[in-house]
């Protein structure tokens, strides 16, 4: 079968199981913000999904664009796609900033490192801690209300 415009089957929808298992799926994906102007701020992430929690967590630093953002409006949405791009899942909630990592150590700094796999020795946790204050590191916490997506089934 050949797929193009007006060819094919429609889209279908993706089951929350479904949704949950792409999210879980991909390391990666697009956070769109909203900027002062309503226009979407999109920004490429490295994200840890928790199915238990529906909370997708995102480290990133202080001054970044995104932080600004979310401090002013705390609505966001991550959309990850299939590696062949037939498939999409939009998580939709609200975003909490934790505290930036001021000392190593800190809430903030064990909230990152658990979203690393474990440190083989103490001097690489030790390490990895001390460069979150370096880096001025927070976490996002995006709380997510509302999942939605679809596939195409194209031979």
């Amino acid at each position: 079968m050949t797929y193009g415009p007006g060819q094919g089957p429609g889209p279908l929808p993706l089951s929350d199981g479904e949704l949950a298992a792409l999210l879980a799926g991909h390391r990666m994906g697009a956070l769109a913000a909203n900027k002062r102007d309503g226009h979407p701020h999109l920004s490429t992430v490295a994200y840890h999904w928790d199915p238990a929690e529906r909370v997708a967590r995102i480290s990133t630093t202080d001054d970044r664009a995104k932080v600004r953002r979310l401090r002013r409006d705390p609505r966001a949405a991550l959309y990850v796609s299939s590696a062949d791009h037939l498939a999409f899942a939009v998580a939709e909630g609200r975003a909490e900033l934790s505290a930036v990592s001021e000392v190593p150590g800190d809430a903030a700094g064990r909230e990152l490192l658990g979203l690393e796999p474990p440190f083989e020795d103490a001097g690489a946790e030790k390490a990895f801690l001390e460069q979150m204050v370096l880096d001025r590191r927070l976490l996002i916490r995006l709380r997510v209300s509302r999942l939605y997506g679809t596939r195409l089934d194209v031979p």
